[in-house]
């Protein structure tokens, strides 16, 4: 079987293992507790804070860890707009966001009585600077726009669209958990107030995350309970997975590099094989302003979750696009964005290479697919 779908999710580095276990049994304590085994973890917990802060460039205390990124991006907009409710009035994002934005931006407006509005997108999924400025009003309050798109891979100019935000005095959330395997998370450089991860995503544990809130950002807590996490995150602090997760993207910072020449050879070779050799294909997100690793299409009249079922069948492990709505026998709301219609936008494909793929397995699946696309179109009829 070949795993070809490195954005759902990425198996744990041996290395963030190894820094992760002594956590589970013999530095096992608390760290909220005042003796020698809560200070231990409370030390891990401090360490990996620092970690983290160093690879965003911000300080420890504006690190907020979480459950995870779907956590995070809940804590962002619902924490921000509410802390600001007798004066905010409008949240900005875009339909091709990932689940835990849009439906907790629409949440906001059904429940708490905000105003949504989403901001338009071009031909490849993008929010540009022209979009933004365009919606900002004088009761915006923020804008939530992913850095890299989970779908499609498409990268978002997050440093001059929170240039838009600082400019006219809105809050800049971006949702960087695809974005962080490989692109510079440096918070100074792309000017956000606000940032969710995901550990995951970069071969860090499930089940951890963080929000990185800017210093003198008012956010109100969504888990109520101790102190924890400067009082916007109540709960006993997961120490081996913070621990994990500070590990993992300290090591995908610092391996950025050779981890993109890795993969982008081999996601170019894909793109323009399947474009070569699969009648009515067309890519999906930007051809060259993507992630280094993503690769993602639609195909005419094709059913995409019979196709990755044949894929599953065959060997390969891919997706029709987010994990969160894979297995949806809709469309996806990111596709139907970009403008297809349904006998385009039901047949989506997304592939996402990672450390354990070589030039071999990508030969191996282009070879595969044109088949399988060929009988999914037969089977669909």
């Amino acid at each position: 079987m070949i795993y070809l779908d490195y954005a759902a999710t990425t198996p744990v580095d041996e290395r963030v293992l190894a820094k992760m276990m002594p956590y589970f049994r013999e530095a096992f304590g608390n760290p909220s507790s005042i003796h020698r085994f809560g200070q231990k973890a409370e030390s891990a917990v401090d360490e990996a804070r620092e970690k983290v802060a160093a690879v965003l460039g911000c300080r420890p205390d504006e690190i907020v860890f979480t459950s995870g990124g779907s956590e995070a991006d809940n804590l962002a907009l619902r924490g921000a707009m509410l802390a600001r409710k007798e004066s905010s009035k409008w949240v900005l994002t875009a339909r091709t966001e990932h689940p835990a934005v849009s439906k907790t931006a629409i949440q906001l407006e059904k429940e708490y009585g905000f105003l949504l509005e989403w901001l338009d997108v071009n031909e490849y999924g993008a929010v540009t600077v022209e979009a933004l400025a365009k919606a900002v009003c004088n009761n915006t309050t923020m804008a939530s726009v992913m850095y890299a798109n989970n779908e499609i891979g498409t990268i978002n100019p997050i440093a001059d669209l929170a240039e838009v935000a600082k400019t006219n005095h809105i809050l800049m959330h971006t949702d960087a958990v695809q974005a962080a395997a490989y692109l510079d998370v440096n918070v100074s450089t792309l000017g956000v107030d606000l940032m969710s991860l995901g550990g995951h995503k970069f071969y860090g544990p499930k089940g951890v995350g963080a929000l990185y809130v800017r210093k003198g950002t008012n956010v109100l807590p969504h888990l109520t309970g101790g102190s924890q996490e400067f009082s916007l995150r109540a709960g006993t602090h997961n120490v081996p997975y913070i621990v994990g997760f500070a590990e993992a993207l300290q090591l995908a910072a610092q391996e950025r590099e050779a981890r993109i020449a890795h993969v982008k050879p081999m996601r170019d070779h894909i793109i323009g094989t399947v474009l070569e050799t699969i009648s009515d294909s067309r890519l999906t997100g930007h051809p060259e302003q993507r992630l280094p690793n993503h690769a993602s299409f639609v195909f005419k009249d094709v059913d995409g979750n019979l196709l990755l079922q044949l894929l599953d069948a065959a060997g390969f492990a891919c997706s029709s696009g987010s994990a969160c709505k894979t297995g949806n026998p809709e469309p996806s709301d990111v596709v139907k964005a970009l403008g297809y219609s349904d006998d385009w936008a039901l047949g989506s494909l997304r592939i996402t290479l990672g450390a354990g793929i070589t030039p071999e397995h990508v030969d191996s699946f282009l070879k595969t697919l044109p088949s399988l696309v060929s009988r999914a179109r037969t089977l669909n009829h």
